[in-house]
């Protein structure tokens, strides 16, 4: 095991999560000593349901296991990394459940708990699929799985070489794309939005790439009242 690549993540509700999501867990880290009722006691009835074996070590150990920092609340998970989705495998998800797509593309978000909260939200509103960069970009980690809150074992997400390339590829297939952006030119609550829809979020600070934009159908944005002038990730 110790010769695999593996992911750790940490939290009572993130590990908990993974297991009512029947994630591939190899193995759960526990803090001796600590009170084992409420989520612990939930964790540990549902890894031996999974058959996940349980080790546990003391607090400086895990301490030394997991990011620099992190809250991990007594508890970790092993798993494998994230395995990346494919774009065809998301339009397939909308197809099987008689949807038109409904997609959330990531225009270069490098912040882990922007991108976490862009999964959670992603996940509540019933978006079949997020696109990412390969490169250039944030990917899943471990804190990622934490700031999601658990969204990241429910929504696939897909990296792709080009988004510029993927996004004139998808309007082939009649999804059409609106980028958020400050300078948009129709307010979010009159726009079209029915049909096959991808949302494109853009970067924290720089916003939208310009090539991104120019591929959009069009650009919305939301009115703004106060002082901040940008909602960017």
């Amino acid at each position: 095991m110790n010769n695999m690549a593996t992911d750790r993540i940490y939290g009572r509700h993130p590990v908990l999560e993974a297991l009512k999501a029947n994630a591939r867990i190899r193995r759960i880290l526990l803090v001796q000593g600590q009170q084992e009722g409420g989520i612990i006691a939930e964790i540990i009835k549902l890894a031996a349901e999974r058959s996940v074996p349980i080790e546990r070590l003391q607090r400086a150990a895990l301490d030394r296991m997991v990011e620099a920092e992190a809250n991990h609340q007594g508890v970790a998970a092993e798993l494998p990394p994230y395995r990346y989705h494919s774009v065809e495998s998301i339009l397939a998800r909308a197809k099987e459940k008689g949807e038109l797509p409904f997609l959330l593309v990531l225009d270069g978000i490098q912040d882990v708990h922007n991108f976490g909260a862009l999964l959670r939200t992603a996940e509540a509103a019933g978006v079949h699929g997020v696109l990412i960069p390969e490169r250039r970009a944030v990917e899943v980690t471990p804190t990622v799985y934490k700031s999601s809150a658990g969204a990241v074992h429910y929504i696939p997400i897909a990296q792709v070489t080009n988004l510029t390339v993927t996004i004139k590829q998808l309007q082939q297939q009649n999804i059409w794309f609106a980028g958020l952006d400050m300078d948009g030119t129709q307010l979010h609550h009159k726009a079209n939005l029915g049909g096959a829809l991808g949302i494109v979020v853009g970067a924290e600070g720089k916003g939208l790439s310009r090539l991104v934009a120019e591929s959009c159908d069009f650009l919305i944005r939301l009115p703004m009242h106060g002082q901040i002038h940008s909602l960017n990730a």
